[in-house]
């Protein structure tokens, strides 16, 4: 039987949800525009549970809806701007809705067409303590039209279009970050109250122990970790990195070097059972992994620490 609320993965499966064209949807550059009275919502509605594997910004001059993430649930209504990032499930509810236009964008089209170090210009699209925020009059014509710009160049048959649009959205985002985010410091929130950080901190040392246990016998990938708190492997990457100021895959080698190097010191056992032990399938694998980190193979570094 088919289910009447089914998951919606991407933003591919969102529109065909939503019986909208996918040809709206240009998967080569990874960004839309739409008015969302064109959509014909039959109201109220609700959408499917989906984790969007998109960047979006909300701007709602004349409606009225709810947001969900997680147990989060956020009210939005006139003159409010919304703004969420590829992070967790989530689904959304439409009471009324007049003129609310959605802009979805992927990391790809942001690098491509505004800066290949996105996050360090505008670190805000990491952040994870999101609502819809309430503007000024003015504020709101101000990006409005810069919305409207930027849907006239979408609909567009220009060459140059994604260009444009390009120029375009890097505009509206140093209007918001200058308006919402000024002050915003993702190292701070890393340090401070990023759950993100805090449960990947918590699940690589889990990880870790369970691999000297024998409870586990793989080391987990960026996915895994990714997977288990619901998560877009890539914004999870992109999160840890600009919290910690550390790359995720850092961590990991660190944490595995550490491991490494307890085993080498404290326990009699073979270069080939600790090679298993932390997951590698050969023990030349190891050895290299080892010295590349630390410029010493697994046995100098025994011999040296037992000297």
């Amino acid at each position: 039987m088919q289910k009447d609320n089914p998951e919606a993965k991407s933003l591919h499966d969102l529109y065909l949800h939503l019986n909208l064209p996918v040809e709206l949807i240009q998967a080569s550059e990874g960004f839309t525009i739409l008015n969302l009275k064109d959509v014909g919502f039959k109201l109220p509605y609700e959408s499917p549970s989906f984790r969007p594997d998109y960047f979006s910004f909300l701007f709602i001059k004349d409606g009225t809806g709810k947001y969900t993430i997680d147990e989060h649930s956020f009210q939005a209504g006139p003159h409010s701007i919304y703004f969420t990032n590829p992070s967790n499930y989530r689904t959304f509810s439409w009471e009324n809705i007049e003129e609310i236009y959605l802009i979805t964008f992927d990391e790809a089209f942001l690098k491509k067409y505004i800066n290949k170090d996105i996050f360090q210009d505008f670190p805000f699209l990491l952040t994870e303590t999101i609502q819809p925020k309430v503007v000024t009059d003015d504020f709101y014509q101000s990006v409005e039209n810069i919305c409207l710009q930027i849907q006239q160049e979408y609909i567009s048959n220009s060459s140059s279009k994604y260009k444009i649009i390009g120029h375009l959205l890097a505009i509206l985002l140093y209007k918001i970050k200058a308006y919402f985010w000024k002050d915003y410091n993702p190292i701070y929130e890393g340090n401070r109250s990023s759950q993100i950080v805090k449960s990947f901190k918590q699940l690589l040392e889990k990880h870790y122990r369970d691999l000297s246990s024998g409870k586990a016998d793989t080391t987990f990938r960026v996915q895994d970790y990714a997977s288990a708190q619901n998560l877009n492997s890539n914004y999870l990457s992109n999160v840890i990195k600009s919290k910690t100021g550390k790359p995720i895959a850092v961590w990991i080698a660190d944490k595995t070097i550490a491991e490494a190097k307890s085993l080498l010191q404290n326990s009699t056992l073979s270069i080939k059972e600790i090679t298993y032990k932390l997951g590698f399938s050969e023990t030349a694998h190891f050895s290299n992994f080892f010295k590349k980190h630390t410029h010493t193979s697994p046995i100098e570094y025994r011999k040296t620490d037992n000297l």
